[in-house]
């Protein structure tokens, strides 16, 4: 990376025998100053010019531009992106390998490169991609005055527009960090947004090619924007294939960042959603009520498919596409520690039109953690997931493991969670030694009227292989498969 070193100026003014004589200016960096002196009419005297310095930058008073490192979106999409320009070898590489996969990019120029290549940045425009402003400097601009931020800015996208006709609407630190000087800095400048990213990818190292897969895979979420730095990453012909792979795996699209975005929706903060205080604390939990089901009696034929745990964008989303293809909608019971790094995803359960419950946030065993705890537990777990999904969730909490008691179940009801969500249909699907067979075998032979059957969305298990086979036992069973709440409800 070209690395642009920002000093500061100092003049010095020397005088000899009370005569002004000279003077030293003692300067760096990429622009120079001089002062100018002028003979007047009257000999013997030298008085100085007006100084030809540039106007103070006043602090920008108006809104900051926004700080993007993840776009809200239930859509299957996602944006790749680079920091630099790279050399011509390199960037030619790149571009191909991008046609090949058919990825429309987004680049971060630093506006020094585009002034010294500027006809790689013509290139990136002309394949398609699109080009914003990589604000480079050999610091982080974090510990800049607020002048000095708003030059570097300013000086790359000049640069940038100059050399390519393209104004940038989004900009991006050298280590993609954002603070409110930053992003005042960057509103000042004109710039929408200031862009960070949900997953950086360096170089590889003594990885197995299984490895480098399945670390790719967990990054590969809705919403995302992925970065790699061109002049830095020394394996981008064996990154781009891997990206594209896990993209497509997925199912998702590869988009500009701008249409990403543009596609994005506006999160409300916790406190701004309704029932986000609907769990609480509640230490005086003896007198709570609670109703737990393993299974609901009924006479109708009636089967609920649940979902616990997390899991990655892949594997969620082929449980989400086969419960469409067969029109089935279930109750997901959600790891709150995995909602929060990925909210896009249990946003887009939700949207599927499948019921989202709590879980807990960390999978503790409630029966071997204090009450005080478990109840820590729970509403943290659903503060996350109101937050992510935007609307208070089913008020349903499943424990893991179905561990409970009688102390247990009242302190869980007491937050206000008061229906505990347990199961009677246990096929262990959690266990990676279990195959398609073992679990579509166990399913088939346990469900009855009224079943809750216990299913996970982990990776790397085979719930995926066995579900559409546990679907269409079950219907050929005659079972109708519906919502854990629509089974309690219809019982009461």
């Amino acid at each position: 990376m070209i690395v642009e070193k920002i000093r500061f100026k100092k003049r010095l003014l020397v005088k000899a025998f009370g005569v002004a004589t000279a003077v030293v200016m003692l300067l760096s960096g990429t622009a120079m100053e001089s002062m100018v002196y002028a003979a007047e009419s009257k000999p013997g005297k030298i008085t100085p010019a007006p100084a030809t310095t540039a106007p103070k930058v006043v602090r920008y008073t108006g809104e900051k531009s926004k700080a993007v490192s993840m776009v809200y979106t239930a859509k299957p999409e996602l944006a790749l992106t680079f920091n630099g320009l790279g050399d011509e070898k390199k960037l030619n590489q790149l571009l191909a390998d991008l046609d090949t996969y058919k990825i429309k990019a987004t680049f971060f120029l630093p506006g020094d490169q585009v002034a010294k290549k500027p006809q790689l940045a013509k290139l990136i425009v002309a394949k398609g991609h699109e080009i914003e402003n990589n604000a480079v400097t050999g610091k982080d601009l974090a510990t800049l005055s607020y002048e000095q931020i708003y030059q570097q800015i300013k000086s790359s996208k000049e640069q940038i527009v100059k050399h390519t006709g393209i104004t940038p609407k989004y900009v991006r630190t050298w280590i993609g960090t954002y603070t409110d000087d930053i992003r005042l800095a960057a509103a000042h400048n004109g710039h929408e947004a200031v862009i960070g990213y949900s997953f950086f990818l360096h170089n590889w190292h003594d990885e197995t090619d299984e490895q480098k897969s399945k670390y790719v895979r967990r990054y590969i979420n809705r919403g995302g924007i992925i970065t790699l730095d061109i002049d830095e990453n020394i394996h981008l012909p064996i990154s781009i294939p891997l990206i594209a792979k896990a993209a497509a795996d997925a199912g998702y699209q590869f988009v500009p960042l701008q249409t990403l975005i543009a596609h994005g929706a506006e999160k409300k903060p916790l406190t701004a959603i309704e029932g986000h205080d609907a769990a609480k604390i509640n230490p005086d939990f003896s007198g709570a009520t609670y109703k737990a089901f393993k299974r609901v009696e009924t006479d109708e034929k009636k089967v609920a498919i649940t979902l616990d745990d997390w899991g990655s964008d892949e594997t969620v989303t082929k449980i989400l596409n086969i419960l469409d293809k067969y029109h089935v909608k279930s109750t997901f019971f959600l790891r709150a520690d995995g909602t929060v790094k990925n909210p896009n995803l249990a946003r887009a359960i939700l949207e599927a039109g499948h019921d989202v419950a709590n879980h807990s946030y960390s999978h503790p065993i409630n029966t071997q953690i204090t009450t005080e705890q478990l109840q820590q537990e729970i509403v943290k777990a659903h503060q996350i997931i109101t937050e992510a999904i935007q609307q208070k969730p089913t008020m349903y909490y499943r424990p893991p493991a179905g561990a409970v008691n009688e102390q247990v179940l009242k302190a869980i009801a007491a937050t206000g969670y008061e229906t505990v969500a347990l199961f009677d249909v246990i096929p262990s699907d959690h266990d990676k030694s279990k195959t398609a067979d073992d679990i579509v075998k166990t399913v088939l032979e346990q469900t009855k009227s009224g079943s809750i059957v216990l299913l996970h969305m982990l990776d790397d298990i085979s719930t995926v292989e066995a579900l559409p086979r546990i679907i269409e036992g079950l219907q050929e069973q005659g079972y109708a498969l519906v919502k854990m709440t629509e089974l309690v409800e219809q019982s009461e």
